[in-house]
């Protein structure tokens, strides 16, 4: 067993960058079967004869634990030489995910562990990215001058209420959701309670304390953004800024955003361009499933893929199923449980089946809903539970064949990327004790009963009644022999997850590094990959007035 080398490639210059990402077009290109290809429709088209057959010989016999090492770049020395060295190149070309030391990198950074009154309500990765990232962010604030911070898609306040109260910086929080700024809002007011006690009883008790101001809208463009960092907005009768944002004061923002979702990150980047008032940008993007793309859903300068000039002269496209592909993370699939790791491709084969049965007795239904497969909410948090009694019992609950996936595998088109991990949704938990071993695996799959259970669920979801001639048995029947090399197929798959993230993030490094040398553009890993696998920031600061 071996594992990728490192990437022999550098982002440091524009020249650089574009070397690499010409080097992943290349990659890319011969392999747009299997990046563009629906799961869903795996046995409808009998996608595995589109991969070497001496590979899906050799993987169909693997250990599950083999299987879900390969994202990450990991081979079996006894595997076929081109199959190894497909892995071994693909790997080479992906951007190391391990966390920088960001004392060397940002040597004034100043990091501490967050006390439990800023931490209250954060898990372990919430906590672990706001302690980061809020260090990050304040470095790179102080080595600008900023006057604030504009939190951009800041959720529930966490990043924004750390730069405030720990870091002392004036902030601006910005979010589409109301309920989130009412939840900001009062979660300042306990800290804010927290912090004021703890002034009087120290000699600065009569200094005010920096607390986030909320705003609440939905960033759709550039200009909103710009409109946003050049004017004073008020909230109160407060000004949020304190002076008006505009050339003539010498104003000085950083953007920051922790995970903003699709072309928001992407709009923070054009903004901090466009924008002479914003001095600095620190972005750590995730939803690439989201982003709009030239000459699929948008059309225009304002697209979030692709931004680079470079990009946009190779010609490549990528389309829907490839941004979801991007949301995979090695990190994941390598950690889970080998019996959660059966379970998902169970789930998969489950449901490409059932869209056999759909496309053989309700074409209709093919026909109205062309966007199948992975374009659900996040509904992950029902793992190792039976499939919901909503689906099972209630028809009026009608959903689309989008949302039968989200349920059955687990997919997801918000903050959570699509990722095969443990939380996936379970039809059932019985066998879950069963360890994925290659004995195991054909007769795991091989579950007609459980199968029978998915369908009529699935059926139920959509309104659908039984017809008399459904023959979900025999349908079963057809596919059952191939079921066992969707786990194979899917790992190949989704190997090309941190390429293509690669790749997304190169586009966007690169049209900052096209804007000449008055820009200094970084991207670095800068969470722990495991606990947060989106932690990649792409930073920017103005060097010289624009």
């Amino acid at each position: 067993m071996s594992s990728n080398g490192c990437c022999k490639y550098s982002c440091e210059t524009a020249s650089e960058t574009l070397e690499w990402i010409n080097a992943i077009v290349d990659f890319l290109r011969p392999y747009s079967f299997l990046t563009d290809a629906h799961v869903v429709n795996f046995f409808t088209d009998r996608m595995w004869e589109a991969i070497d057959k001496e590979w899906m010989d050799c993987l169909r016999k693997e250990a599950v634990e083999n299987l879900l090492q390969i994202p990450a770049g990991v081979v079996q020395d006894h595997w076929p030489a081109s199959l190894k060295k497909f892995i071994v190149t693909l790997s080479s070309l992906v951007l190391p995910r391990q966390q920088q030391d960001l004392q060397t990198v940002l040597p004034g950074m100043n990091m501490t562990s967050l006390n439990s009154v800023l931490s209250t309500g954060m898990n372990w990765k919430k906590k672990h990215e706001v302690e980061v990232l809020s260090a990050v962010v304040d470095s790179i604030a102080n080595s600008v001058g900023a006057n604030a911070i504009i939190d951009v898609g800041s959720g529930q306040g966490y990043l924004a209420q750390v730069l405030s109260f720990h870091y002392q910086h004036a902030v601006v929080a910005i979010d589409a959701c109301s309920h989130h700024g009412r939840v900001t809002d009062a979660r300042a007011e306990q800290i804010k309670k927290y912090y004021a006690a703890q002034m009087r009883k120290s000699v600065s008790g009569n200094r005010s304390l920096p607390v986030p101001k909320t705003v609440t809208c939905n960033v759709m463009s550039i200009d909103m953004l710009k409109a946003l960092a050049d004017t004073p907005l008020h909230k109160d009768n407060v000004s949020l800024l304190q002076s008006s944002c505009n050339a003539d004061n010498g104003s000085s923002l950083v953007l920051a955003g922790l995970h903003a979702c699709g072309d928001l990150s992407v709009t923070m980047l054009k903004t901090f361009m466009e924008c002479k008032e914003v001095k600095a940008v620190v972005s750590v993007g995730c939803c690439y499933n989201l982003l709009s793309e030239e000459g699929f859903n948008h059309v225009g300068s304002q697209c979030g893929f692709p931004m680079s000039c470079g990009v946009i002269s190779a010609g490549i496209s990528l389309g829907k199923s490839s941004r979801d592909l991007a949301c995979q993370s090695a990190e994941r699939w390598k950690c889970l449980e080998n019996d959660a790791g059966l379970h998902n491709f169970e789930l998969h084969a489950f449901r490409a089946a059932f869209q056999m049965v759909l496309s053989v007795y309700y074409p209709e239904v093919m026909s109205t809903s062309p966007s199948i497969g992975r374009q659900g909410k996040a509904l992950r948090r029902r793992q190792q539970r039976v499939v919901p009694n909503s689906l099972l019992h209630h028809k009026e609950n009608k959903c689309s064949l989008s949302e039968i996936n989200s349920h059955m595998t687990g997919s997801c088109s918000h903050k959570k990327s699509t990722e095969l991990e443990t939380e996936t949704t379970s039809i059932t938990n019985e066998n879950s004790s069963n360890k994925a071993t290659k004995c195991e695996r054909s007769e795991f799959i091989g579950n007609y009963p459980l199968f029978q259970k998915y369908c009529l669920s699935g059926l139920c979801c959509l309104g659908l009644e039984p017809l008399k001639e459904t023959d979900i048995h025999g349908i079963w029947k057809q596919v059952e022999s191939f079921a066992e090399l969707i786990g194979p197929y899917w790992s190949l798959r989704a190997a090309f997850g941190p390429l293509l993230e690669t790749f997304l993030l190169l586009d966007r490094l690169l049209f900052l590094q096209e804007q000449g040398s008055s820009i200094e553009a970084v991207m670095l890993p800068i969470f722990n990959p495991a606990l947060s696998p989106r932690n990649v920031a792409i930073i920017a600061k103005k060097l010289t007035q624009m």
